[in-house]
């Protein structure tokens, strides 16, 4: 079976404790450990081994990150996960610098990746509603939820890594649906793995 690495990158505020997110974590390991996949977690709130997470990369052949969006993108503590880790993969581990070579500078950045065999899944939860999204009279004036996470999606492709169909979960603080949304969840993991 596959190895699939999930990365909660809930960071924790007394609004905001996490549990939807921890919720999802938990859920989505037990159903892919039940389907016999190898599943490995890593949580903001742990300490980061760079090295270690370099590795947990290039083991997982696929990577779920499952993050609340605050001001319309990841939280702090993930952002900084990726600056340290995803930096230091730029010697090869994740990618080959920006894919570029001196000779011929103009060409080929962000082809350096060396997980072309990695796929991923955004697994996001929001406070705004659904409603918000795909409708140009709306506040996102007609964007998509990818739309909005297209700096996420250009980070992974610049490590060789293929999306797999977003899940999100909306308007989990003022009309939260979690019984509805975990359904949904496990509907969307069982279709993917």
């Amino acid at each position: 079976m596959s190895n699939i690495l999930i990365i909660n990158g809930h960071q924790y505020y007394p609004f905001s404790e996490g549990k939807l997110n921890s919720t999802l974590v938990d859920k989505a390991a037990s159903l892919l450990n039940a389907k016999g996949h190898n599943t490995r977690i890593v949580t903001m709130s742990e300490t980061i081994d760079v090295e270690k997470e370099l590795e947990n990369h290039q083991w997982a052949d696929f990577v779920i990150f499952q993050s609340p969006i605050n001001w319309m993108g990841v939280t702090w503590s993930f952002k900084k996960y990726m600056d340290e880790v995803y930096t230091a993969g730029m010697g090869g581990a994740l990618c080959h610098g920006d894919g570029r070579h001196h000779d011929s500078p103009k060409e080929n950045y962000g082809m350096g990746g060396t997980l072309m065999n990695t796929k991923y899944m955004m697994s996001l939860t929001f406070n705004a509603p659904e409603e918000s999204f795909n409708d140009e009279t709306e506040f996102f004036d007609g964007k998509s939820v990818d739309d909005l996470l297209f700096p996420m999606h250009m980070n992974f492709k610049f490590f060789g890594m293929k999306p797999m169909e977003t899940f999100a979960c909306f308007d989990v603080m003022k009309n939260a649906d979690v019984e509805n949304d975990l359904k949904r969840f496990e509907a969307h993991i069982n279709k993917h793995f």
